[in-house]
C-alpha cells in the first residue's frame, strides 16, 4: 500500500508518514509512507493508494478528493489529534480501514 500525507507545508506530514511507515512495518506489511503538501498533490497522487489528509486542511477536502478521484485514489481525513499517535497504529488502522471499505475519493 502506498501512503501519501498532506499537510500545509510537509513537516508534520513527515512526522505521520515515519510513524505509520513504522507502524506497518511491524506489523508485517509491505507499505511505503510519504509526506507532501497540498501544492504538491497533482504530482504525487499517481503514486498513492490512499491520502491522508492533515486535520487542518478539512477545508480543502473537496478539492483534495476531486482530485484524488480522477486517480482512483482513497481519501481520508485525519483527526484533530493524529499528531498524538506516537506509535502511528491508529493512524494505520485508520488507512486499514479506508482501504478495506477501497471508496475511492471517499473520506473517513
Amino acid at each position: 500500500m502506498r501512503i501519501l500525507v498532506v499537510c500545509g507545508a510537509g513537516a508534520s506530514s513527515t512526522f505521520v508518514a515515519q510513524r505509520v511507515r513504522r507502524a506497518a512495518l511491524e506489523r508485517g506489511l509491505d507499505c511505503s509512507a510519504s509526506a507532501g503538501t497540498a501544492l504538491s498533490l497533482p504530482n504525487d497522487l499517481d503514486a498513492a493508494d490512499i491520502v491522508l489528509v492533515g486535520p487542518h486542511l478539512a477545508s480543502e477536502l473537496d478539492g483534495i478528493r476531486s482530485a484524488a478521484a480522477t486517480h482512483g485514489v482513497v481519501v481520508a481525513l485525519l483527526p484533530d489529534d493524529v499528531f498524538a499517535d506516537v506509535t502511528g497504529t491508529r493512524t494505520l488502522d485508520l488507512v486499514e480501514e479506508a482501504l478495506r471499505v477501497r471508496q475511492p475519493a471517499d473520506t473517513i
